[in-house]
């Protein structure tokens, strides 16, 4: 009788384990990520990890919890559905900086820990509330019919700054007294605020700096009178909104910046002089310790040049610590650290070909580089204060992981820190003694754990085994383990690529071709994969090979990979991904007449491009979101790559996908979110006019009311289940027979 309980189960158990993924279940909770946490953080006094988690009904409702490092107790520290009730109605600037900083969720989406480790901030619903620890509850700063943005702790935890109605404010958290450092804002004129191109290409989501010392807020004056004004329509399922959007498209003009420093006591005002040229980016601001110099990253219109400057508040005099020069474009990074017991800094820099680690004294001289070598830092992580040390993020070993690295200020010897193969996301506490490393694969979601600052493991926070009890476990039966190769194309680039091979190797397959393409991303790592990873699963499932390789132009590969698409976007990048479909053709299991191309963004301007230039490669194309002609996109993105399209028209039109568009031979589909204020809708129904009138047949799917990322449980069902829908229609057996 046991024995026959026993293979009853063990039947039963092969069941469980042998179920078939569908697109439905990829959406569905609890999430098939399992429970690793966002948002990681260390308090300040290194005696817990806080972090952000869904809750099991609904893994989009952020709670804001806390694993305290001394009692291994890990607990909730705030519901969001008991704190407030959901997010309300966010503000129009609320939503376009969470679609930019790419952040999904409801409930806790942020929050922020006091400098001393005391107290722990975090907005809701356009209001923010407090915590200080050992107290019940959270105390409510701010309630008022406006919507705060942009909500921050000053560094010593005494005051809240934030924006209101386009101007910067400050109150002081004991006294609740208000202060608004700025009154004149409002129509073209924004204080303390990013502009566009700020928050949506250099990553800079304030326009404000506190001082150290709190006595001083640096802050922006936006002045938008300059930037064109388009009319774009945002489509809903209900209504149509037409909105006047100061947009800055590529080669018009940017809006004014200018800098002024605020004493908070008595409202005493300086303003920084940014130079005669007004055509310029500011792109980062950050206070030495001193408090009394103010550093920011200046950088000319064409991004060819970037310098460090230094504001002194007492000689009221600036200098240049700095200067960073290509004939391409100087990328930006957040790694600049100052070193208060040394009065010297750390700096990263791409001027021998790969980004890399330098000291330099405050006065700007250098003192010498700390990282060399063919390969590229991710990020500066921390520095230990006691011992100089320093922690970053890099690819020393291989471009496709993010391993955990140290480097001595003294004798510059590196050691891998980081031990388990894999993509290594690293938060350090800010006295660089501990920190949490949340770690995944391409076959295993993040696993969350921390350790001592040497590497030493001291527990897990969220160990994510794909146990039994994991929502994954169900479908590892018929999970499929990628490859990981390279390619040297005819003049000599070699290309990493990721390919899953199909479970019937005897009969030829169709296949997906997944694809970015541009710069600053990178496709082709070992790190999970989360919606998109599943949906791979999905298609080798259903029969295909699934296959992405990085082409030049693509990140983590230094700047000489990267530097082929300046003014030359649509070309080398299109010659690379057809070197890896010459590279599909060799392979037995392959149908060479089947081949498909999807990406999303550059991903699905990519797409458009390979479909157009590269007809008798590609069979079917998806195109999410694409940019169709690049004189239509942004200033600061755009002419980075590409220069000015008032003296490099040619360029322009040569890279616009307009040109080729009568070339399509294969099948296409296009879709796009019809409130997208990234990619303008207008990329699309451009090319959908364009392509008409040539009488050129095609297919497409626009979703109302969706921005650029096209969010959404029930809606991301429906485009997978279309992407797949049109592969399966046109590029499966049944239409080649």
């Amino acid at each position: 009788m046991k024995k026959t309980l026993l293979l009853g189960a063990l039947m039963l158990s092969s069941l469980v384990h042998a179920k078939d993924l569908s697109i439905e279940r990829i959406f569905e909770s609890p999430s098939l990520d399992g429970n690793a946490p966002r948002n990681l953080q260390v308090s300040p006094d290194g005696q817990r990890v806080t972090f952000l988690r869904g809750k099991q009904e609904d893994y989009d409702q952020l709670d804001l919890w806390e694993y305290h490092i001394q009692s291994g107790e890990t607990r909730m520290l705030f519901d969001s559905a008991t704190l407030a009730q959901g997010d309300g109605e966010l503000s129009d600037e609320e939503k376009a900086r969470r679609e930019r900083m790419r952040l999904s969720g409801s409930g806790i989406v942020s929050y922020q820990w006091s400098a001393d480790g005391k107290a722990l901030l975090f907005p809701l619903g356009g209001d923010v509330f407090y915590h200080e620890l050992g107290k019940a509850g959270a105390r409510q700063l701010l309630d008022t019919d406006a919507f705060e943005t942009d909500i921050t702790l000053s560094p010593k935890g005494n005051f809240i700054a934030y924006i209101r109605d386009q101007n910067l404010y400050v109150k002081n958290i004991a006294s609740g007294k208000e202060t608004a450092i700025t009154r004149g804002g409002g129509g073209n004129i924004k204080y303390g605020m990013a502009e566009f191109v700020a928050q949506e290409e250099m990553g800079r989501m304030t326009g404000y700096w506190w001082s150290p010392d709190e006595k001083y807020i640096a802050f922006t004056r936006v002045d938008e009178k300059p930037v064109d004004i388009i009319t774009r329509s945002e489509i809903y399922a209900d209504s149509i909104k037409m909105i006047e959007q100061k947009y800055p498209a590529a080669g018009t003009p940017n809006v004014e910046v200018t800098l002024a420093i605020q004493e908070i006591g008595s409202g005493a005002r300086q303003w920084v002089d940014l130079g005669k040229d007004k055509n310029v980016y500011l792109a980062r601001g950050a206070w030495m310790p001193s408090s009394g110099v103010f550093t920011y990253q200046w950088q000319n219109r064409t991004q060819q040049a970037l310098e460090l400057r230094a504001y002194d508040l007492n000689s009221k005099k600036q200098t240049v610590l700095i200067k960073e020069n290509s004939n391409t474009w100087v990328n930006l990074n957040d790694d600049l650290t100052f070193l208060p017991k040394r009065n010297q800094f750390i700096w990263a820099s791409e001027r021998d070909g790969y980004k890399h680690l330098y000291l330099y004294n405050n006065d700007g001289s250098l003192v010498k580089q700390l990282t060399k070598g063919k390969w590229v830092v991710d990020e500066l992580e921390a520095i230990d204060p006691e011992t100089g040390n320093i922690y970053f993020t890099g690819r020393k070993d291989t471009p496709l992981e993010r391993h955990l690295y140290s480097v001595s200020i003294d004798d510059g010897d590196i050691q891998r820190i980081s031990e388990k193969d894999g993509y290594h996301s690293i938060t350090f506490s800010s006295d660089a003694s501990i920190y949490v490393d949340s770690m995944s694969t391409v076959n295993h979601p993040a696993q969350v754990s921390l350790h001592k600052a040497r590497g030493e493991q001291i527990t897990w926070l969220e160990e994510n085994a794909v146990d039994e009890n994991h929502p994954l476990s169900a479908y590892m039966d018929s999970w499929t383990k990628p490859e990981f190769g390279t390619i040297t194309t005819d003049d000599g680039a070699e290309l990493y690529y990721r390919l899953y091979k199909p479970e019937n190797p005897e009969k030829k397959h169709p296949v997906i071709v997944y694809l970015y393409g541009g710069p600053h991303a990178q496709v082709v790592t070992n790190s999970w994969g989360g919606n998109r990873g599943l949906l791979m699963q999905y298609w080798v499932d259903q029969g295909y090979v699934v296959f992405s390789i990085d082409n030049r132009g693509s990140n983590y590969r230094g700047k000489a990979f990267e530097d082929p698409i300046f003014k030359k976007m649509g070309t080398v990048e299109v010659d690379d991904q057809v070197a890896g479909v010459k590279f599909l053709r060799t392979l037995p299991y392959v149908d060479a007449d089947r081949i498909g191309v999807h990406g999303h963004s550059y991903g699905g301007y990519m797409t458009l491009m390979s479909m157009f230039k590269a007809g008798d490669y590609f069979a079917a194309g998806v195109s999410g979101a694409p940019v169709t002609d690049w004189r239509l996109y942004d200033t600061h993105y755009t002419e980075r790559y590409m220069g000015n399209p008032k003296t490099d028209d040619d360029a322009y039109t040569a890279s616009s996908v307009f040109p080729y568009a009568k070339d399509l031979k294969g099948d296409l589909l296009i879709y796009h979110g019809m409130a997208d204020d990234n990619v303008l809708f207008t990329h699309s129904t451009k090319l959908y006019k364009h392509l008409q009138d040539m009488a050129i047949p095609f297919e497409t799917m626009d979703y109302p009311g969706k921005k650029h990322s096209i969010r959404g449980k029930e809606t991301g069902i429906h485009l997978y289940k279309t992407i797949t829908n049109f592969f399966n229609r046109n590029l499966q057996p049944s239409k080649a027979d």
